[in-house]
């Protein structure tokens, strides 16, 4: 199991996954290795989230037997597979999705620490794995004549993912022919070493598709890479940054890209925001209608957005800020306390984008912490 923010696919499939009755338990498990980077600890933190499964189910109203029964077999299962298997090896937390009456067992390596959480539902809670898919938009290549590094994350930190080395001779010291052949063959291998590191870095694209390219080293090197990248990469270029390619820790590296991802990032914000007075709507109340009538392409949040207590249909998904009742279909309605991942996950169900922003809240607060641009 690799350690990856989920794919926009991979949460789309999970969102749409719907059952009849509220048979799946969603588990988040905090794994930062400052906090629990040894065994007992890990222990502590695993035994501290089964007890909260445990007490959800015995807690959870409106449960039938079999319902009950089929849960408490799913938090078992849970149980062994995180004190017997945890994947622990460079995951920052796990996310953990599982019905023993659905067949659904799906644990997820997570590269950031997440808030310990255990929710029962129709459908398993993707909220919190949407927000972790957003924070991965970007992708740093470092590359010299012979290595390369790969580094994938957001304006937090990124994380190194790959590291390639092709073997690139050095200058033949002898002239004539034999030096100048030589030297033609030294130039091969080294664009033979980039076309190598292009096709890694488009494998990575098409595996999880990122949204912004930085190129970093000699600039020599790196203009001759820029032209070697397939055109689906050379379209998401955003700039290129000086750095020592192989001694550079993921926290240079970020501090050298920083400008320029805030620089886009707050472009990208701006844009969005100026253009919801032109197509979207603003606030709560007006998203929600929105998001019900399946007609988002952005979903905007302020990045601290607390969110706000609603209800939603137990039958179709539908939101409201309040109502025993769904407006829809007649069914009854489940109180929470915050809607902020209902609103997420029926976004992810339209296929729509998320954007949380965290430069200009002061313009997302002036329009009621939330908007959404609209397809129609």
């Amino acid at each position: 199991m690799q350690v990856s923010a989920p794919d926009r696919d991979q949460l789309r499939t999970l969102a749409e996954l719907k059952l009849d009755r509220p048979l799946v338990l969603s588990l988040y498990l905090d794994l930062d290795p400052s906090r629990f980077g040894t065994p007992p600890a890990r222990a502590t933190a695993v035994r501290s989230l089964l007890d909260q499964a445990e007490r959800c189910v015995r807690e959870r109203n409106g449960l039938s037997h079999a319902d009950r029964a089929s849960l408490q077999a799913t938090v078992e299962r849970v149980a062994t597979f995180l004190e017997r298997e945890l994947p622990t090896e460079g995951a920052h937390g796990v996310a953990l999705f599982a019905s023993e009456s659905a067949g659904l067992f799906e644990p997820i390596k997570l590269p950031r620490p997440v808030r310990n959480r255990v929710a029962i539902g129709h459908s398993p809670l993707v909220g919190p794995l949407a927000r972790l898919e957003r924070r991965e938009r970007w992708c740093v290549a470092l590359v010299s004549r012979r290595d390369a590094r790969i580094f994938r994350g957001s304006p937090d930190g990124l994380r190194e993912i790959e590291q390639i080395h092709d073997t690139v001779f050095g200058q033949h010291d002898k002239g004539g022919w034999s030096q100048a052949r030589f030297a033609r063959g030294i130039e091969k291998e080294k664009d033979d070493h980039l076309r190598h590191v292009g096709e890694s870095l488009l494998r990575h694209f098409k595996r999880r598709p990122f949204q912004r390219l930085i190129v970093g080293g000699p600039r020599e090197v790196a203009a001759d890479f820029e032209s070697k990248l397939h055109g689906y990469l050379r379209d998401r270029l955003a700039g290129r940054i000086e750095v020592d390619v192989d001694h550079s820790t993921p926290q240079q590296v970020l501090a050298a890209a920083q400008p320029r991802i805030d620089e886009l990032e707050r472009a990208r914000e701006s844009e969005a925001l100026e253009r919801i007075g032109e197509r979207g709507v603003a606030g709560i109340e007006r998203v929600l209608e929105a998001l019900n009538e399946r007609r988002v392409e952005t979903l905007i949040l302020d990045e601290q957005f607390a969110g706000v207590p609603g209800v939603q249909c137990s039958e179709c998904g539908w939101l409201g800020l309040e109502g025993e009742t769904c407006p829809a279909d007649g069914s009854p309605t489940v109180e929470f306390e915050d809607l902020t991942d209902g609103a997420i996950e029926l976004a992810l169900q339209q296929s729509a984008e998320l954007l949380a922003v965290r430069y200009d809240r002061d313009a997302i607060a002036a329009r009621g912490e939330a908007g959404a641009l609209l397809r129609f």
